[in-house]
């Protein structure tokens, strides 16, 4: 049995995220499970930076994808107490695991389906 590759274990952790993030919007703050697939395709809306080109794609869409705005969200709320933001944080956190756990990662500036998980789709590598 081969060894599993980095880009897998990172996709394995991320599918345990996005489980963990599941039961703490549910569990930990009684808000309802669908905020997370309501609020899902938002945080794609970073990928219409592409319309200026990939690499500037590639900045907006890594900001968009990253679990750091999530985490600034979080400690907003942790100083506001604003339910809007923690389940916007929750989501956004949430869509961040599920993309990587699909195998969507930060995007490299040359080509949208080259990410650091390696390449995505059809096309095959440089």
């Amino acid at each position: 049995m081969a060894p599993m590759s980095t880009a897998m274990w990172q996709r394995v952790e991320s599918i345990a995220i996005a489980a963990g993030i599941v039961l703490v919007t549910v569990m930990g703050f009684g808000y309802a499970w669908w905020w997370l697939l309501a609020l899902f395709l938002v945080f794609d809306l970073s990928a219409l930076g592409y319309l200026a080109g990939p690499r500037v794609c590639a900045v907006l869409y890594n900001a968009g994808h990253s679990y750091i705005g999530p985490v600034l969200a979080a400690g907003l709320f942790a100083l506001s107490g604003a339910d809007a933001v923690m389940i916007a944080a929750l989501a956004w956190a949430f869509h961040v695991a599920a993309d990587r756990a699909l195998g969507y990662g930060l995007k490299e500036n040359d080509d949208f389906q080259h990410t650091h998980l390696g390449w995505i789709g059809k096309r095959e590598a440089h």
